[in-house]
């Protein structure tokens, strides 16, 4: 099995939020989604969508007739050797609109004795749910750092609590990724 290495950068935003990742090659896009989520510290309550080279994939609709192929029965592979791209977007909640910069790194072999998918390395934290995307985010920003914002105390409450957007739960999102790769590594059957 072939690992590549995915850095994940969450765009429009400042302070940058970045994840790199090993994955397997196979992966189907409905997993990476979810990979994704624990990896950024999204709770996968919207509805997202890969896109590369004018073409998408995610979970269809057949309410609305749209042209979105499905995320689970197509692979990282599928998408990189259909289409030749070198990065993807990953789109989460159309709402917010949180757009992620998907870059394709090196290919390499499987470690034997490690788990995949693996979160890497990290750096910044992602934005609350529901703030508004990159312009709600900024202005949750300013007004948590300033006791005197005429919203500080509105977000307080709905937060609940102190936001460091330089600090990510290191441990608890590696702790997520770990038990996706936990739960689809196949067991080895007992003799």
């Amino acid at each position: 099995m072939s690992i590549i290495e995915l850095k994940i950068t969450l765009n429009y935003i400042h302070p940058t939020v970045t994840r790199i990742l090993k994955v397997p090659l196979n992966i189907r896009l409905d997993r990476l989604h979810l990979i994704i989520q624990a990896a950024m510290g999204w709770h996968n309550c919207h509805l997202y969508e890969f896109m590369a080279a004018n073409i998408g994939w995610g979970v269809p609709d057949p309410d609305f007739g749209s042209d979105t192929l499905p995320a689970d029965k197509t692979t990282l592979q599928d998408v990189m050797e259909d289409t030749g791209i070198k990065t993807l977007n990953y789109i989460y909640d159309f709402g917010d609109g949180w757009d992620h910069q998907i870059k394709l790194g090196e290919i390499t072999s499987l470690v034997p004795g490690e788990l995949y998918p693996k979160l890497i390395a990290l750096s910044g934290k992602c934005p609350p749910e529901d703030v508004g995307g990159p312009p709600g985010y900024e202005n949750f920003l300013e007004a948590i750092a300033d006791p005197k914002h005429p919203e500080h105390e509105d977000i307080m409450e709905w937060y609940g609590s102190d936001f460091d957007p330089n600090t990510p739960d290191t441990d608890e999102l590696k702790l997520e990724v770990l038990q996706l790769a936990k739960k689809w590594n196949p067991r080895k059957s007992k003799k």
